[in-house]
């Protein structure tokens, strides 16, 4: 159970999603100019100190708008936005990209990997339970202004191959089944830092199993980006045959 008024859920939201977009810490004067929160400059600011206090929001100086947190951006995934499903041209596309490396489980998951994160403009990673780790799109990260500061892209940069960090990350437990969203301190110490990770797990019908993610900052676009996994996921149980 949350502990928000409605007006404050709809300035979570909003400064979410503007978040997304801009990449840069939001104030109260454009949450009131571009979203209609019904509420003066002045009322949003001692919303969002609310935000700050309850740990749904952060601030990084005195001079500076807000971010979300962890826990702010896992509330907004759970309970606020609204997934965008790919289109069926768009399903069919992607499918008929896949097809000719299907009986290929190699070239099947690095395909998958740089089909994934071109659909997605981030880092794609496939592992399986026979220790292989498939990564695209590392080229993504440059256009995202968090790696724009290089001890973060140096971080990433320096675990992107490491099968055992990615598989911990997977192996964790979770409350219900599906695409899975790891924030903050979900990532373990050797991601620390302002990273974004969805993914979800697969079994071909070759009895070959793992999982597929997608790596970027905190602010990925979830509403997109999770029904993409899923899709492709689905795409691995049920194309490959006979491996």
């Amino acid at each position: 159970m949350h502990d928000l008024t409605q007006r404050q859920i709809e300035i979570l939201k909003s400064l979410i999603e503007e978040y997304i977009e801009s990449a840069e810490p939001v104030g109260s004067d454009t949450l009131e100019k571009k979203h209609n929160l019904s509420a003066s400059p002045a009322t949003i600011r001692n919303d969002m100190v609310h935000l700050t206090k309850l740990g749904y929001l952060r601030k990084l100086h005195a001079s500076a708008g807000r971010m979300p947190t962890p826990k702010g951006m896992r509330f907004y995934v759970k309970q606020l936005m609204k997934e965008k499903e790919l289109s069926v041209a768009e399903e069919v596309a992607v499918k008929e990209g896949l097809w000719d490396f299907r009986l290929n489980d190699q070239r099947f998951f690095r395909e998958i990997a740089r089909s994934l994160a071109e659909k997605t403009k981030a880092i794609a990673i496939v592992t399986t339970d026979e220790g292989d780790l498939f990564a695209a799109g590392y080229a993504n990260i440059l256009d995202m202004p968090e790696f724009y500061d290089i001890d973060i892209t140096k971080t990433l940069l320096s675990v992107i191959d490491e099968y055992d960090c990615f598989k911990s990350v997977f192996q964790q437990k979770f409350e219900e089944e599906g695409v899975h969203v790891c924030l903050g301190e979900d990532l373990g110490p050797l991601l620390k830092g302002p990273y974004g990770v969805v993914f979800t797990d697969f079994k071909t019908k070759g009895n070959m199993s793992g999982d597929i993610g997608i790596l970027g900052p905190e602010r990925l676009n979830y509403m997109q980006i999770i029904p993409i996994v899923r899709y492709y996921s689905n795409l691995a149980g049920d194309m490959p045959d006979g491996w």
